[in-house]
């Protein structure tokens, strides 16, 4: 009776320990295939950013001299991406100083990317612009070469000045925005009447 009872706990106790083995190696299959989910996920580095910001306000400085001051809800920085870029998808304020540090041009929208090679600005969504003359600048798509000093679009765009509103399809502009093209130009401009003789 005795060696029954002993080989019945030695029968139990090997199918305790091969059932432990068994789930050892299930979980541990499980762990590596949880790792491997995991590190897959992360895919494509270039489409990760690099840094990812939210509430950010910064200053951009060129040879010591304080150039644009930016503010945003959130910035990406796809640093690692074949054209690196920075990305706000939630839009952006922008303030550009001359060399006095005074703002010459600032401009609002609602979703905003730079191209680092290109150092080309695209703005999208309600973008609105005031140069140093008061005028405001409306349209849902701009660009802003800094490499060429130029802002530029081939879409609607409104501007609003003192004493008259100008639309146009398509614009081109100095950096600050005070000299500029407007492209198939419509709109209610005021006549002298000395002029027109």
């Amino acid at each position: 009776m005795k060696q029954g009872i002993g080989f019945i706990l030695k029968r139990g106790f090997a199918k305790a320990m091969f059932g432990s083995i068994i789930l050892l190696g299930i979980i541990s299959c499980s762990t590596n295939s949880d790792k491997a989910a995991k590190i897959s996920a992360i895919g494509d580095r270039a489409k990760s950013p690099r840094l990812h910001a939210t509430e950010i306000t910064t200053v951009i400085s060129d040879s010591g001299i304080t150039r644009y001051r930016i503010s945003a809800p959130c910035w990406d920085i796809y640093d690692r991406a074949l054209k690196p870029y920075w990305e706000f998808p939630k839009g952006i304020h922008l303030e550009r100083f001359d060399q006095t540090l005074k703002v010459d041009a600032n401009i609002h929208s609602q979703y905003a990317k730079f191209n680092e090679n290109e150092q080309l600005w695209e703005l999208k969504g309600k973008v609105r612009a005031i140069n140093l003359q008061g005028e405001l600048f409306e349209t849902e798509q701009l660009f802003w070469n800094q490499r060429l000093e130029k802002f530029y679009c081939d879409t609607l765009i409104k501007i609003t000045q003192a004493t008259r509103i100008i639309t146009g399809i398509g614009f081109e502009s100095n950096q600050t925005m005070t000299k500029y093209l407007i492209k198939r130009t419509q709109g209610i401009f005021p006549v002298n009447d000395k002029d027109s003789e």
